[in-house]
Order: structure tokens, then C-alpha cells, then sequence
């Protein structure tokens, strides 16, 4: 368990964050979220001490140990196996089960064990690095985008793993759906603060875009009624009558907290521009055959025909050929054998994170997008940059100053502003954050085209694909039906079916539930639910009404204060006195009104969480 307090930091003039504060208490499983440059992965290295603060502490209990997944590649030990046994815990020196159960999760086959670590490519050795965090067992885990160097069955295991997950994590994904299923609460950094409820990322957004309209309608409330007590301190300031009428109002001026106008965050906005396509098939592939060498074809004997409207993703493990393939479709990369027939009218866009070696270093972001068509001018390019958040002066930056992620935006504008009815996209959920990938989701399920997309997303499998293209068993399947279809009649290989994967539960379900188990379920469900709509429903009608009233004697303090004005300016002293008491009346109802208000919606409040609780325990069991 950590307890952050009033913690601050900045980078020169960019403030990260502003006095924050939550704790991690036990086995809480917390997903972090927060717009790219916002401070996530910064807050990681400020916790393990990477990093210093400003202000603030960091109070972290004696002997607690926190793992964290480096990027460096360190490895001393000639084999996988020997490397990963050095972050055994001293306990459990002997168990090296554990280890070889984690290696064998993340992709590492038996053979893989004895080869020397330096052998494999980047993507694996971050995921060495992985299992050994994972086998020391740490007291605190955290994880920053663990899914960027894993596959789908990958992904899927160390899901199942983190669900059981016995001590406390926190982490950090762009994939939405993997960190729902995992995590126990949700914490954001959101305009330099830090927000942390229980419950998933949905829950979280939808309470700070309710609080913040109600900020917001709160502030110009506010700042409607400082108008109006202003005016009436200025027009009755020197009458003698409305002495105290004007020191009343002074005071609450005074009290009145001054509420900033919520600055706009701009979200990516895309919008890919389509190209007209007439015809039935975009393109046709007839046994295509492809190899890096001449001993075993990656590719064999691969068919399919591609529509004008298809919504196709490939899947399977990492090294089997899925970008590879993509490639190919898109006249990238020459097949060995084999033919590609593409309708005369296609047009091809193509994503690939390798591309962005194709911009140019000295080019700013604006001169990039500018030239990535012929009819685009400066305003669309302009618009574009906004739409990718490099606003003002940041679409002046010059490309060989961004980062990995910032020119794949830079490589995602290009491409909105490029007419095409095909796209092929290779991973394009890597490097951007959360609202950017729901953006990106919109944007391909918007356009009028065909999509072939490489994707570990399961969010976006679940969302588009209509037709799979599977990496399987040495060899690629064509699967003509939806994801969920695919892991009902199908599924990857080397996962086991007795594991019943779940977002909720610590504990992985096992026990079997009988058909009569789940009619008695359904039913103690039916009534909790009415149960619960007879408590909550009054509670609602009660606050409703509540509600009302004080709305009903805010507008007739108004009414008065109008009359007020009127009745000052004829100088009628018994008009001033029967308003004057009329307004004090409505203002002590309003008192108790809130009195009232604040009562009840903290019984419906309380009554509420204790359903839905209820609720969830029974969902589980169904």
C-alpha cells in the first residue's frame, strides 16, 4: 500500500501535475489513464524513484517491494531460463515452474529457454524482462502498455494471470477492454489532478463529464447572480432604506468563490476521406505463396476475395506473418508465387508503424500533412494538425524532434487527407491514448471502404471485424464470422477451456453451475431488481420534487428582486417590506431545501451502491 500526498511536478513550464493526492490500498488492481504527455509513465518513475518531485511525498511501507517493467536490456546469464531464475524470490529459489508457467504465457516455447537472451528481437526482450518482474512477485506491479510487445493469445494469458493478480498493480494501456477486465478501480489524470473511483473507465469518464457539467453550469449560475447582486450594490448603494439589503449582499459577494471557465481539451477527431468504388470486389488473391528464405513459405497457398465494404482483421501470434501478409495486399512487398488481382479503381491507403522512416527529419508536421496530397491546402493541413493535437505552434515542430508516437500521428494525418476506398492498417492503436483509439474506432467504422486491419485490440475485434484472417497452427485460416463467433467455434490455440476468464473477480472461476442454479439466480435477480425500484424510485420522485421547489423559489426570488427595483424606484416603503420578507422566506425554504436535498440523495446514494453491489455479486455467479 502507497499514500501519495500533495505531489507536484513540472518539466520547465509544463505542469504535470498540481498537488495531488490518492492512495493504493490492498490489492487494489488500478488502471491509469490520461491523455498522451499528461504525466502517466512520469508518475511511474516519481513512485520507483526514477524520477524527482517538485513537492509533495511519496510514503511507501518498509520492505515493499515494487516491480517495474525497464525498457534497457540488461542480461548477464547465457540462457532465458538461467536470467529469469535470478528474479525468483529467495523463498521460492527452487520453484522454477513459476517461471517456466510465465515464460511459456508470453510466447516462449521450450526451445526457446536455452538460447541466450541477446538472440531475440526488441519485442521479446521487453517480454523477458516481463516474466521476470511477474516471478519476483512484487508487493506493488506496474505496468506501462504491457499489450505493445505481446500477440492476442499473449494478451489473453497474462489477462487471465492479472485477474488473479494477489497483491496491488497499477496500470497503464490504450486498450481499453484489456484494462476493464482487469482492474478493480480506475484512476485518471485529468487538467493536473488525480480522480480514482471503483469501477471500470466507462464509470470514470461519465462521472468527470457529469461534474464537470455541473461545474459548469454551476459557474455560470454563479456568475449570473454576482451580475445581478453587482447591479443592485451599484443602483441602491446610497439609499439609506436598503442599507442592509446592500451589506447582505456585499458579504455574499464576498463569499462567492470566483470559478475559472473549464479550459477545452481537444480530442482527435478522425475522419478518413473515402474514395468512390464501383464494383463488387476491391481485390482478389489466388494461392499466394511467400518466404524470407527458401527453406519454409510464411505465406502458403493463401485465398481470398476482398469486397468493397469488408471489415477484415488478422490475428495470431507474433512471427507467424500477419504484417507480412498486409505487405503483400499492399503491393509492398513482392510474392513468391501466386496472383493478386486489384480492381482498376482502388485506391490504397496503407498504415505501418516502419513508415514513419519515410518522413522527412527537416519537414515540420504542417509541411508533411501538406504534401501528402495534391489538393490539399494550408487550412485543410491546419485542420488536420489540430485534429492530430499538434495545435499552434506544435504543427511548426520539426519531425526529427518527435517521438515514436507523434509522427505515427503524423503518419495518421497523412493518411486522413489521402482518398481511398482500401485501407490496410498494422497495429494503428499503438501509440495513442485511450480517446484517441475510441476516436480511431468511429473514424474506421465511418468509412466507405474496405478495412484489412493487424490488430491485438480485442475492443476493436469485437467492434469491427465481420471476417477474420487467423494465424493458426502453422498455417492461416479465412473465418467468416465475427471475433465472438471465432473464440466460441474456434478459439487460439494453447489456451485451456477450463479457465473462465473474468474483469471482477481476484479468484478465477471454476465450480460449474446447473441449469436449475441459474433459474434461481434469475429469479433472486427479478426480485432484487424490484426490491431495489421500490426503494430507489421514491427516493427519486422525493428529490425530484425537492429539486423543483427550489427551482420554483429561485425564479420567484427573481420575480422579486425585479419587483424590488421597481418598488425602490417609487419609493413605496410597505411594497419594499412585504418583497423584502417575501425574498427572506424564500431564501430560508431554499436552505432547507438543500438540507432536504443533500439527506435524501445520500440515503438514494447509499441504497443504490448497495443493489448494485448485490447485483454484481449475482452476475458474476450467472
Amino acid at each position: 500500500m502507497i499514500t501519495i500526498e500533495n505531489l507536484s511536478k513540472s518539466f520547465g513550464k509544463q505542469e504535470l501535475f498540481n498537488d495531488i493526492s490518492f492512495k493504493i490500498n490492498k490489492k487494489e488492481r488500478v488502471g491509469l489513464v490520461g491523455r498522451n504527455g499528461h504525466g502517466k509513465t512520469t508518475l511511474f518513475k516519481l513512485i520507483t524513484g526514477e524520477e524527482a518531485y517538485d513537492d509533495g511525498l511519496i510514503m511507501i511501507p518498509k520492505h515493499y517491494r515494487i516491480g517495474y517493467v525497464k525498457q534497457q536490456i540488461e542480461f548477464t546469464e547465457k540462457t532465458v531460463i538461467d536470467e529469469g531464475l535470478r528474479a525468483l524470490p529467495e523463498a521460492i529459489k527452487d520453484h522454477r515452474w513459476k517461471l517456466e508457467k510465465i515464460l511459456a504465457g508470453l510466447g516462449f516455447s521450450q526451445s526457446d529457454f536455452l538460447r541466450n537472451p541477446n538472440e531475440f528481437s526488441g519485442g521479446f526482450q521487453v517480454r523477458l524482462n516481463l516474466a521476470k518482474v511477474l516471478t519476483s512477485e512484487p508487493d506493488l506491479l506496474l505496468l506501462d502498455e504491457p499489450t505493445n510487445y505481446l500477440d492476442i493469445t499473449s494478451i489473453r494469458w497474462i489477462e487471465s494471470f492479472l485477474v488473479s493478480w494477489p497483491h496491488e498493480l497499477i496500470l497503464i494501456t490504450h486498450d481499453r477492454s484489456f484494462m476493464d477486465k482487469i482492474t478493480t478501480h480506475t484512476m485518471a489524470i485529468h487538467r493536473k489532478k488525480i480522480r480514482k473511483i471503483k469501477g471500470n473507465t466507462e464509470k470514470l469518464y461519465t462521472q468527470i463529464v457529469q461534474d464537470e457539467e455541473i461545474y459548469e453550469k454551476t459557474r455560470v449560475n454563479d456568475e449570473r447572480k454576482q451580475r445581478e447582486m453587482e447591479l443592485f450594490i451599484r443602483r441602491f448603494r446610497a439609499k439609506a432604506r436598503l442599507a442592509n439589503l446592500v451589506q447582505s449582499r456585499i458579504k455574499s459577494l464576498e463569499k462567492m468563490e470566483k470559478k475559472d471557465r473549464l479550459e477545452k481539451i481537444k480530442d482527435l477527431e478522425f475522419s478518413f476521406r473515402s474514395r468512390a468504388f464501383n464494383g463488387k470486389f476491391i481485390l482478389t488473391a489466388e494461392n499466394i505463396n511467400f518466404s524470407y528464405s527458401s527453406n519454409q513459405n510464411i505465406i502458403n497457398n493463401f485465398n481470398i476475395n476482398i469486397e468493397a465494404n469488408d471489415r477484415i482483421c488478422v490475428i495470431g501470434k507474433n512471427g507467424k506473418g500477419k504484417t507480412t501478409l498486409l505487405k503483400i495486399l499492399a503491393n509492398v512487398l513482392k510474392f513468391k508465387t501466386g496472383n493478386i488481382k486489384y480492381h482498376k479503381e482502388v485506391r490504397k491507403g496503407f498504415f505501418e508503424q516502419t513508415n514513419i522512416k519515410s518522413l522527412i527529419d527537416e519537414r515540420t508536421v504542417e509541411q508533411e500533412i501538406l504534401y501528402s496530397h495534391y489538393d490539399v491546402d494550408n487550412q485543410m493541413a491546419r485542420n488536420i494538425c489540430g485534429a492530430m493535437m499538434f495545435e499552434g505552434e506544435a504543427a511548426l515542430k520539426k519531425v526529427k524532434v518527435l517521438s515514436g508516437g507523434e509522427k505515427s500521428r503524423v503518419m495518421l494525418g497523412k493518411l486522413l487527407l489521402t482518398p481511398v476506398n482500401l485501407l490496410l492498417l498494422d497495429e494503428p492503436t499503438n501509440h495513442l491514448d485511450m480517446q484517441s483509439c475510441d476516436a480511431l474506432l468511429a473514424a474506421i467504422d465511418n468509412f466507405d471502404g474496405a478495412v484489412i486491419m493487424v490488430t491485438h485490440n480485442e475492443m476493436f475485434l469485437h467492434a469491427l471485424a465481420q471476417r477474420l484472417i487467423v494465424f493458426k497452427n502453422n498455417g492461416i485460416m479465412i473465418f467468416e464470422g465475427t471475433y465472438q463467433s471465432f473464440l466460441e467455434k474456434e478459439g487460439f490455440e494453447d489456451e485451456h477451456d477450463s479457465i473462465t476468464r473474468t474483469s471482477n473477480s481476484i479468484n478465477l472461476k471454476q465450480e460449474t453451475i446447473t441449469k436449475e442454479d441459474k433459474k434461481q439466480l434469475k429469479r433472486k435477480r427479478a426480485e432484487l431488481l424490484s426490491e431495489k425500484s421500490k426503494t430507489i424510485k421514491p427516493l427519486e420522485i422525493k428529490i425530484k420534487n425537492i429539486e423543483n421547489k427550489i427551482n420554483d423559489h429561485e425564479k420567484n426570488i427573481e420575480k422579486n428582486n425585479i419587483k424590488m427595483q421597481e418598488a425602490c424606484l417609487n419609493k413605496n416603503s410597505s411594497e419594499i417590506e412585504n418583497i423584502s420578507r417575501s425574498i427572506h422566506n424564500s431564501q430560508s425554504e431554499i436552505e432547507q431545501l438543500f438540507d432536504d436535498l443533500e439527506l435524501y440523495t445520500e440515503k438514494f446514494e447509499n441504497s443504490k451502491k448497495i443493489f448494485d453491489n448485490k447485483l454484481e455479486e449475482l452476475n458474476y455467479d450467472l
